[in-house]
């Protein structure tokens, strides 16, 4: 039954003292930045008699190998993939590349996981590099509350624009029907008009009448002609009761 082992590439028994294992795991990104990057391996030994008597000293080679691939894969990245956002990319292609050596190697091995442990900057420059960091968050934090202002406000201002274009349409549809109804009213009219005139004229300040009157209120209107009755008749009554 194949047993599952696990491989560290840093700070292991393989390296002998602090200054090895800072070697280990210094390397250069391809922007030119260097990171301390950690990892694990983990595999299994699924053909023991290639493990044992094909390779010589297959941990050592692993180790080897493994360091070579991630110096690699490192090297084609910059230093924030590899250090934030890329690290499922660099461990995805560290594995295949790591897998493809094992079997041409003939190791005897599958490599089940490479997993990045600790992934930092250098030390010097750690506070620097968190400045930015923190930098680049609040960046983000003011770019998305300035979006979301614009999702906000955009939306509002375009259903604000779009209900008074409609109101506006709305308002020019009523005057014109109005237009085109007063039009019609003055085509009939003027038919009629021309067919008969003094009929038309007669009914047209009838009609006049029948809506100014109403609205004139209390009036008396007298003919000339008739100048003794003016005497007898209060127009202006006293609001007191008594009369002029």
């Amino acid at each position: 039954m194949a047993k599952l082992l696990e491989l560290k590439g840093l700070q292991t028994q393989f390296a002998t003292s602090r200054y090895e294992q800072d070697q280990e795991k210094s390397m250069v990104t391809g922007d030119l930045n260097e990171a301390l990057v950690e990892w694990v391996i983990q595999y299994r030994v699924d053909e023991p008699t290639e493990f044992l008597f094909d390779v010589r000293q297959p941990r050592d080679i692993l180790r080897d190998v493994s360091e070579s691939i991630m110096r690699e894969v490192v090297g084609d990245r910059t230093v924030d993939e590899v250090i934030t956002f890329g690290r499922q990319e660099i461990e995805a292609e560290a594995l295949a590349k790591l897998q493809e050596l094992t079997e041409r190697y003939h190791m005897g091995i599958t490599i089940d996981q490479v997993q990045l442990k600790n992934v930092n900057p250098p030390t010097a420059v750690q506070a620097s590099f968190n400045e930015v960091n923190q930098a680049q968050q609040e960046r983000e934090k003011l770019i998305n509350v300035a979006n979301g202002e614009y999702n906000k406000a955009v939306p509002r201002a375009r259903g604000e624009a779009e209900q008074k274009l409609s109101a506006a349409e709305g308002y020019a549809l009523k005057r014109v029907n109005e237009a085109k109804g007063d039009v019609s009213a003055f085509t009939a009219v003027l038919t009629e008009y021309i067919k008969a005139p003094e009929v038309t004229k007669k009914r047209i300040y009838l009609e006049t009448m029948s809506e100014i009157v109403p609205k004139v209120g209390k009036r008396i209107i007298i003919d000339a002609d008739v100048g003794g009755l003016l005497p007898l008749l209060q127009l202006n009554p006293d609001p007191n009761g008594g009369g002029q």
